[in-house]
């Protein structure tokens, strides 16, 4: 039925392949067996021709198929006369099953899911439901329009369904059962051109009209989604018509000229506010073909399409009209598709077609695809699964072979997957792909033992046990011993690094230890200079836990491990006396270790040991300094030994904020190398202050550092001194004109300046007196003005609080007498007496009880208000 590429077609192909296989592989022998084998495509479907009452129905009637409908029981044929007949799949007619609803042209034919309906439409306005098995829900519906399209809805069989089913014409209406089982019309859509199919499934109405397709959702009954036209404009929709086909529940494929979209619903998010509907529609696939689509159908993750070619090379019997239709198989891309077949199909009066002719429908369960056109049905099925392992083998493919068998197991009657993968590994080193093999067998010999120690000796006969290597069981399935240090002793002998790797990411209980000990020390006896050997060694030390020879190998080759391996087997017991080495070693990493686990290295045992070399013994110091200020206090008098010698610049933020060392041997240290800064600031902390402005001002000769200090000390003597010492030296005087005025008064300072003394600047001194003066009191004015303003506001708001009348309760009673402060009895009643504070009396109370004031809050007394 289908006719396949034309040997002159296979040639060219032949020679293009060959061309492009010039360019890749460099052997000649390899190019032309690789050409010869691309140029072999299997057949990926079958084909079988419809007949029995089929051909007698078209032949005879001289009547043609006009649309079709298939379920997995029966196919719904529609013809240009009207009628419908109901064949089951081999084209026999099923008796009693024929329906004459119509008087022209059936339009489309929809079944329900269960097969017990079936609804068509006709140009002549009548849309016919019609049951295959009860009556009861017939329908025949006339309308005053063309019906082009009719879907029923795939649960209308189902009680309370309500019986609906859409049409579409002009406009999309959605006919169902309403009250008395009276007819109930909603008009969906309309007014953008003929509707020319629709599809229902399960919650969603696809329809295309001349403008585009939509889709709607019953549930919600809102349209969700307009997908636009976007073909040549002159491709006219009654020629080049839509196709639609629910791949599954969300999932539309659209064909539709030479553009093909694949678009799927999903919810929207409940955290939209919007007036949206709560699904949408996203295009995942969208491209065009070098063909017009007759039709579209779901392949799995594939697409199956009737074409319609208008270029390329024809056949034969194409030279006079149309080119044969080709049902093609797909993979679609984003943005694009790859081809996986074309078959051009020699369909009867094929000559005289054009793309509405032809139709696609198909039964997705079983992957049977029918190909309709107005004198021919054919059905394609596709290959067995044997046939296509068998083909695979044959063609060397033995990969490909082994996925489809792996993933049809149960479906394979004439081949075994385990047979499969022993060809394929035999096959594989007979080629010399050994790294390939070894690749497969993980996949072909799974965890089976004996195979698996079978085709490493293999490997091993060859000389090619570093291509299995990587690939031998090392989990849960594990092999003799024997086999893991064979494969490691080849590696020993002829690959360091590789052993060296293996030894790494190998488990290792794999192998006996000790065999592979003894080895690598007799490898090294004869080349000790091998420094990746003998770091190998020690990562066996450690495997086999003799972890003080592996840290002395370590130690001795200086490898960063040294560190790892300490924290891993918690080793610090061990390096008790190694600490010099480790910091010479590394001294960054080795400070951070120590300081992280003072609990497991005293810190008295670190410096002790450090004490012949003070620059590790400062940088350990310093670490543990910032660490904590507080927890090497015992070293403190040390430090400052330390920071004077190796990094004076820390000393002084250190004798700032430490308080452990003795000042008088800190100032001795400062004192024996002349640090002035230093030295002042601990004669300051010693309360030598005199002393300590005498360095500033002698040494330093620093008049701001002077004015610092007195300030930080803030004592009248101490001011004193440092004016005195001014008084010949113009600069400090200067200095202090500008600094002085808000801790010493300038007129103490400026009397005794000695009269005709040049001093610089003296007038911006005078003035900057008397600007910070003048700003001085425009702070105390404005801070007077703004108390003011506040008791103003305060007495304000207290004097409204005042004038504010205060309720008494029936229920209230008087805190002397305890009777109610008010009764009925007017003889009884006395006049009330009510405190700022809220507490009331009878006015009677107070003068018995000589109370000028609310005894319960002792406030200061108010005025009471009557």
């Amino acid at each position: 039925m289908a006719d396949r590429d034309t040997p002159e077609e296979k040639m060219e192909e032949s020679k293009s392949k060959e061309e492009e296989n010039d360019d890749d592989e460099e052997d000649d022998s390899e190019e032309e067996s690789s050409s010869e084998e691309s140029d072999v495509e299997e057949p990926k479907l079958k084909y079988e021709r419809i007949g029995n009452d089929l051909q007698t129905i078209l032949d005879r009637s001289k009547d043609a198929v006009s649309c079709l409908a298939v379920h997995s029981k029966f196919l719904a044929i529609g013809t240009h006369w009207g009628l419908v007949h109901v064949l089951d799949h081999q084209g026999n007619n099923i008796s009693g099953k024929e329906f004459a609803c119509h008087t022209t042209t059936v339009n489309q034919i929809s079944l329900d899911d269960n097969g017990d309906y079936i609804a068509s439409c006709s140009d002549d306005g009548r849309v016919a439901v019609n049951g295959l098995y009860e009556t009861e829900d017939n329908q025949l519906q006339a309308l005053d329009y063309p019906v082009k399209a009719v879907a029923l809805d795939p649960k209308f069989s189902k009680p309370n369904s309500g019986k609906q089913y859409v049409t579409g014409g002009t406009k999309l209406v959605l006919s169902e059962r309403g009250w008395l089982n009276r007819l109930k019309t909603t008009i969906l859509h309309q007014g953008e051109g003929q509707i020319r199919t629709i599809k229902w499934r399960s919650h969603f109405i696809a329809w295309a009209n001349d403008l585009g397709v939509k889709i709607y959702d019953v549930s919600s009954k809102r349209r969700i989604t307009f997908i636009a036209r976007d073909h040549d404009p002159s491709l006219r929709p009654e020629i080049y018509r839509c196709h639609l086909c629910w791949k599954d529940d969300i999932t539309l494929l659209i064909g539709w000229a030479d553009k093909i979209k694949i678009c799927k619903v999903k919810e929207r998010a409940q955290r939209d506010v919007r007036d949206l509907p709560n699904r949408y529609v996203e295009i995942v696939s969208m491209f065009s073909t070098d063909f017009y689509v007759c039709g579209i159908a779901p392949l799995g993750e594939n697409l199956v399409l009737m074409s319609y070619v208008t270029q390329g090379p024809k056949h034969e019997d194409e030279e006079k009209g149309e080119r044969r239709p080709q049902l093609r198989i797909i993979e679609p891309k984003m943005d694009d598709y790859e081809e996986i077949s074309s078959d051009a199909l020699s369909i009867r009066g094929f000559q005289e077609y054009r793309p509405n002719d032809y139709h696609l429908e198909h039964i997705e369960k079983e992957n049977l695809f029918y190909i309709v056109s107005p004198k021919d049905i054919v059905v394609a099925k596709p290959r067995d699964l044997d046939d296509h392992v068998a083909w695979l083998m044959d063609q060397g493919k033995f990969e490909e072979a082994l996925v489809v068998a792996e993933a049809n197991s149960r479906l394979l009657k004439r081949h075994d997957i385990l047979d499969i993968g022993k060809a394929y590994l035999t096959y594989l080193l007979e080629e010399d792909r050994y790294e390939d093999a070894a690749r497969q067998c993980g996949k072909v010999l799974g965890k089976n033992k004996e195979l698996w120690e079978n085709e490493v000796f293999k490997f091993a006969k060859i000389q090619q046990l570093k291509a299995i290597a990587p690939y031998v069981p090392r989990g849960d399935m594990r092999l003799n011993k024997a086999i893991y240090e064979m494969i490691l002793n080849d590696y020993l002998q002829s690959d360091v690094e590789g052993f060296h790797q293996l030894i790494k990411e190998w488990p290792h209980d794999l192998y006996d230890l000790m065999t592979i000990v003894n080895a690598v020390q007799e490898k090294l006896s004869r080349d000790p200079s091998q420094h990746l050997l003998l770091r190998t060694l020690g990562a066996l030390y450690t495997y086999d836990k003799r972890y003080d020879k592996a840290l002395a190998i370590y130690l001795k080759l200086g490898h960063k491990d040294v560190f790892q391996l300490i924290h891993k087997h918690n080793l610090f017991d061990s390096i008790q006396d190694k600490i010099v080495l480790l910091m010479e070693f590394d001294t960054e990493q080795a400070t951070r270790m120590l300081l992280d686990n003072l609990d497991k290295v005293p810190i008295d045992k670190v410096v002790h040991q450090l004490g012949r070399i003070p620059k590790l013994q400062y940088v350990y110091l310093d670490a543990l300094f910032q660490k904590d200020s507080h927890i090497g206090q015992d070293f403190h008098a040390l430090q400052v030994q330390l920071y004077a010698e190796f990094n004076r610049p820390k000393l002084k933020p250190f004798l700032r904020n430490s308080n452990y060392y003795p000042l008088q041997r800190a100032l001795e240290v400062c004192e024996e190398r002349d640090y002035i800064p230093e030295m002042v600031f601990l004669l300051g902390r010693m309360g030598n202050t005199k002393q300590a402005l005498q360095l500033i001002t002698e040494r330093l000769g620093d008049v701001d550092q002077a004015i610092d200090f007195a300030k930080e000390h803030d004592d009248e003597e101490l001011w004193d001194d440092l004016i005195t010492y001014s008084m010949d030296k113009p600069q400090f005087i200067t200095g202090l004109l500008r600094n002085i005025g808000t801790h010493v008064d300038p007129i103490l300072l400026i009397r005794r300046i000695r009269e005709r003394m040049e001093i610089p600047g003296l007038r911006d001194s005078l003035v900057k007196i008397l600007q910070d003066y003048n700003l001085q009191i425009s702070l105390r004015e404005g801070c007077k003005k703004i108390l003011v303003s506040d008791c103003f506001s305060l007495m304000e708001k207290l004097n409204k609080i005042h004038k504010r009348g205060i309720r008494v309760d029936d229920e209230q009673t008087c805190p002397a007498c305890e009777g109610h402060l008010t009764v009925d009895d007017a003889r009884r009643a006395s006049d009330i007496v009510v405190f700022y504070c809220r507490h009331t009396f009878h006015a009677d109370c107070l003068p018995a009880h000589n109370m000028d004031t609310c005894n319960i809050c002792h406030s200061q007394r108010k005025r009471p208000g009557h």
